[in-house]
């Protein structure tokens, strides 16, 4: 069953709140402190978005830990039309999976968006951890079986999608085809035996909740749920913003994270900012807890540059300091109890925010990631994906971002080149002065 989106009166009223529940500051003119700087020399084998790379183009990866043996521990990312990569953790590929058409009748050839990971999910009579896909071109979700070896499987992903399922935000085929589908993704595991994916939709503020379920012995989902929200807000000098896009576009949503012990949902809105949205949809008021540094800034769309220019070049804004547009790929580092972080790709300058896992989320400062020994720096990051649990050589546990684009002596410079960097969480944390604790975090074989 399918419910219904949220009425307008009810986002408008969301909109009409965020000045109360996060008031705004005039834009000052840079970051309050210099970001902190970390070193990676481990990236994965460049990705290319063109016909002879298969138009691959990376956007999102996950880091599945292997429950007894970490160095078996793998990397799965999304290539978009060039589907699926898994790497072990010196970035040396494993497994290549094309993004195949859809099992439905009317399926195409997918474009493998967002990825995250289920655990302990019953299939066939067993226990099984599951890559779930964003499948843009099919509107739908993929599910892939993790091979409990990891990275010492032969092939460690195998799909397991039921067939026919329905489309998550579209009425028929038609529709998909306009590619307002689906977009960002994360799993929430609220209680054992019970999974739900979270998923965005493309150019649009939907969101969009569905449980995932076993259908003759392959995986589906049922109870799609969905809520928009706001696409305009209110400014302390009385106008109303409305964060420019190209016609028939809303600033839309991608990088999600559910912080599986508080039922929240941590999102990015792109060209607005980062929200705490309460689970399950519409059960308690969206915050907005931090603003891109243009939030305010009126623009308007010129469609000969593809770019949206402000109206008035001296204004200041309501902003914040943090994120500058896009903000991207979201995760969460646990720590004990109620704490840990929660780290946000912030696009426009090649940083990572970092904030408090608790309370209000309490902004604790950025980082930017350089290249040494042959690796390149990190620029505009889109997705990222961190554990607190030692994998490999990453004792004190390990982010791994998106970087778009890849640079090098080795890359074609008139080709889109994408990868994904390994980074030290330990080199973070000393960076920044954050904490380290390696116990089970999120993973619930693990507690």
């Amino acid at each position: 069953m399918i419910r219904p989106l949220k009425s307008a009166l009810s986002v408008a009223a969301v909109a009409a709140s965020l000045l109360a529940v996060a008031p705004a500051a005039a834009h000052p003119a840079a970051h309050s402190a210099s970001p902190a700087v970390v070193t990676t020399d481990n990236e994965t084998p460049v990705l290319y978005d063109d016909e002879a790379g298969n138009n691959s183009s990376g956007d999102d990866p996950a880091i599945w830990v292997h429950p007894k043996d970490s160095r078996r521990s793998i990397v799965m990312v999304t290539a978009k039309e060039g589907g699926l990569r898994v790497y072990d953790l010196k970035s040396r590929e494993l497994q290549s999976l094309p993004a195949t058409a859809a099992p439905r009748a009317d399926g195409v050839p997918g474009r493998y968006n967002n990825v995250d990971i289920a655990y302990d999910v019953r299939l066939a009579g067993r226990t099984v951890d599951v890559a779930v896909v964003s499948d843009r071109y099919n509107d739908q979700l993929r599910f892939f079986v993790i091979d409990p070896a990891g990275s010492a499987a032969g092939q460690p992903l195998t799909e397991v999608t039921a067939p026919e399922q329905t489309f998550l935000f579209n009425p028929d085929r038609e529709a998909v085809d306009e590619e307002q589908s689906a977009y960002g993704l994360a799993v929430w595991q609220p209680r054992r035996g019970e999974t739900y994916a979270v998923v965005t939709q493309e150019g649009t503020t939907a969101i969009a909740t569905a449980r995932i379920v076993e259908i003759q012995g392959k995986l589906g989902y049922t109870n799609i749920r969905k809520t928009t929200m706001p696409s305009h807000f209110p400014l302390p000098d009385g106008s109303t913003w409305f964060p420019c896009e190209e016609p028939g576009v809303l600033p839309q949503f991608e990088g999600v994270t559910v912080d599986q012990r508080s039922g929240v949902l941590y999102a990015a809105q792109e060209d607005v900012g980062l929200w705490r949205i309460p689970l399950p949809l519409g059960s308690g008021t969206p915050k907005l807890v931090d603003k891109v540094t243009d939030f305010g800034i009126h623009d308007v769309y010129d469609p000969e540059s593809e770019e949206c220019l402000p109206i008035d070049p001296a204004a200041k804004g309501f902003g914040g300091t943090r994120l500058t547009a896009d903000a991207e790929g979201v995760d969460i580092y646990y720590g004990p109890d109620a704490t840990g972080y929660v780290i946000v790709s912030s696009q426009g300058d090649d940083t990572f925010a970092v904030y408090d896992r608790q309370g209000h989320n309490r902004p604790l400062g950025s980082f930017r990631v350089a290249g040494v020994r042959g690796a390149d720096d990190i620029n505009g990051s889109d997705g990222l994906a961190v554990t607190n649990r030692p994998v490999g050589d990453y004792r004190r546990g390990l982010l791994v971002t998106h970087d778009e684009p890849e640079t090098g002596p080795d890359v074609g410079d008139d080709r889109d080149a994408t990868n994904f960097s390994y980074v030290s969480w330990g080199a973070i944390a000393d960076a920044m002065r954050l904490r380290v604790d390696t116990r089970a975090g999120n993973d619930p074989r693990l507690r």
